[in-house]
């Protein structure tokens, strides 16, 4: 039976998985328990996969409304395409940063030149506040190289995205947003930066303990608002630190589309339907169906 939660943790996620049509994740956002943490209101992690020889990962063009998608790869490389006309390759511990606001379509597969690999990666959703729901679509892309380093006692950090440890990334994000990726030595300790409103953490590889607490992989620690929390790695842990501040409003999450109206996400829906949202220059054979929903 897990032990009692520390004062610092005031909620415990397993992710878990789900089947994506040829490939699994393990989805920690949403929970039934809790919808976000800070923007973030999507959270699948991928592999590691070995790739089947000549399958690689092909996700075809697809339509996002009213958030921000950030993707990280830990190993592999994948193409991103959009209907801006982006062709951006990630690898790993770059980031792509993706504002769908009123409307994006993008694809993400597996280069052809490396269809037999391993595929290791974060795939998070970020809702746009109220006010920039609907601002023009836009891609960045920040190899790591240029993201903000941060070391400490056994600790390698990068500042992915928002800010943290005294740090800032590029990443044009929104609002207040924590977004740090931590590789954590045997026997080290980290600090959870206390800057942000809304904290989690999630570990990707190994195990830590959150003052005392146990987590194991694919396991997300939504930490208490303003607490001190201090991670220690009893082996070699890969984990992130995610949130920021509190959502200005719920919001609805129905397939690729997030909004605060349900109105707008019937509106994307039919666009999507009719085939009225733009094409992905280079990938315009094929694209993945609105789900069909269930009748009532």
């Amino acid at each position: 039976m897990p032990s009692a939660l520390p004062p610092s943790v005031s909620l415990v996620l397993e992710s878990h998985p789900r089947d994506l049509g040829g490939f699994t994740v393990r989805r920690a956002l949403p929970s039934v328990q809790r919808r976000s943490v800070g923007p973030f209101v999507f959270w699948d992690h991928l592999g590691p996969v070995e790739l089947a020889p000549g399958t690689g990962m092909d996700v075809r063009p697809h339509p996002h409304i009213g958030l921000a998608t950030l993707t990280l790869l830990f190993e592999g490389e994948i193409v991103h395409r959009d209907s801006l006309g982006s062709r951006q390759p990630i690898r790993p511990g770059d980031v792509n940063w993706m504002v769908a606001g009123r409307g994006i379509v993008h694809s993400e597969r597996t280069p052809r030149s490396d269809r037999t690999t391993r595929l290791h990666a974060l795939q998070t959703w970020v809702a746009l506040p109220l006010a920039d729901e609907e601002v023009a679509p836009a891609f960045e892309h920040h190899a790591e190289s240029t993201l903000p380093a941060v070391a400490l006692p056994g600790a390698a950090l990068r500042v992915l995205a928002g800010s943290a440890y005294g740090q800032r990334a590029p990443a044009g994000v929104r609002s207040p947003t924590l977004y740090v990726h931590a590789r954590l030595a045997p026997g080290a300790g980290l600090p959870v930066d206390d800057e942000h409103e809304e904290r989690a953490v999630y570990v990707v590889e190994g195990s830590v303990e959150c003052d005392g607490r146990r987590l194991e992989e694919g396991t997300m620690a939504i930490l208490t608002p303003g607490a001190r929390a201090q991670l220690a790695a009893p082996a070699a842990a890969n984990v992130v630190l995610l949130g920021g501040a509190r959502l200005d409003g719920p919001r609805h999450v129905w397939w690729n589309f997030v909004s605060s109206s349900r109105e707008r996400i019937e509106e994307a829906k039919a666009a999507w339907r009719e085939r009225r949202f733009p094409v992905v220059p280079g990938d315009e054979a094929e694209f993945i169906p609105l789900p069909v929903e269930r009748g009532g």
